[in-house]
């Protein structure tokens, strides 16, 4: 590759507290995963990230989750389908009425946290999701782990699917994100994920845990604007990329 798309989560608040310096990731990124209030935020801080995102030319995507800011959104819930459905369109559509506002729009949907672990392998969570984001637009791109039975359902849908690997967590062998019950989930350490994101360019894998080699062949790459010193995390990965001619630029 010569250029690869870095996301991260922004638009997120705890209580009221932002998790992330969503201004100095959005000078970095080239896509931002805006919350959309369910796990996290609320209408006056999404409204300026995304202004932040518009005024720098960032994608702005919806980051959609499940109702459960008591959590942030890294809790299973076991919700009836068709609610799913209803309350993921819910959440696309009140973020783009704010990016209309800013002069943009939702360019993709990326789902979050255990709501994003679920569809990789809940058929129903999954088709539940993608009925949703179909509803919304039958032509927006979703971003999805490689190999979620949710990117099966939304390429049967006519949905482009945007394959994602993740620059400051750990991989199962098989393809799965570590559980972040465990203390190895989140890596921050600098120049593993300045690695990591050139493995995932050059060559489209990741290696899990145990050393095994996993083919992610990634459009986008995701680092966490909450994870511990997220934005010297995200600077060693412009600059390694840099230093091997490849760009960080939207996959739109």
């Amino acid at each position: 590759m010569t250029a690869i798309d870095l996301n991260a989560d922004l638009g997120e608040t705890y209580r009221g507290v932002p998790v992330a310096d969503d201004a100095a990731m959005i000078g970095l990124v080239s896509s931002a995963n805006i919350a959309t209030g369910f796990h996290a935020g609320d209408p006056h801080s999404i409204a300026g990230t995304v202004e932040a995102a518009a005024r720098r030319g960032v994608t702005v995507g919806a980051h959609i989750g499940y109702r459960d800011p008591e959590n942030f959104g890294r809790t299973f819930i076991d919700i009836d389908p068709s609610r799913l459905a209803d309350e993921v369109l819910y959440q696309i559509g009140a973020l783009d009425a704010l990016a209309r506002r800013y002069g943009t729009r939702v360019r993709y949907v990326k789902p979050h946290g255990a709501l994003y672990n679920t569809i990789v392998h809940d058929t129903e969570q999954a088709r539940a999701v993608i009925d949703g984001v179909h509803a919304f637009s039958a032509d927006i791109p979703v971003m999805l782990l490689p190999g979620a039975v949710a990117a099966d359902i939304a390429g049967k849908k006519g949905l482009r699917v945007i394959r994602e690997a993740f620059a400051d967590r750990n991989y199962n062998p098989d393809g799965t994100l570590v559980s972040r019950d465990r203390p190895d989930a989140v890596v921050p350490d600098p120049s593993f994920v300045a690695d990591r994101v050139r493995q995932v360019a050059t060559t489209g894998t990741v290696t899990a845990v145990d050393g095994t080699v996993i083919r992610v062949d990634a459009e986008s790459v995701c680092v966490h604007g909450d994870s511990p010193g997220s934005v010297a995390l995200a600077r060693s990965i412009v600059e390694e990329l840099a230093r091997d001619g490849i760009t960080v630029r939207s996959f739109l």
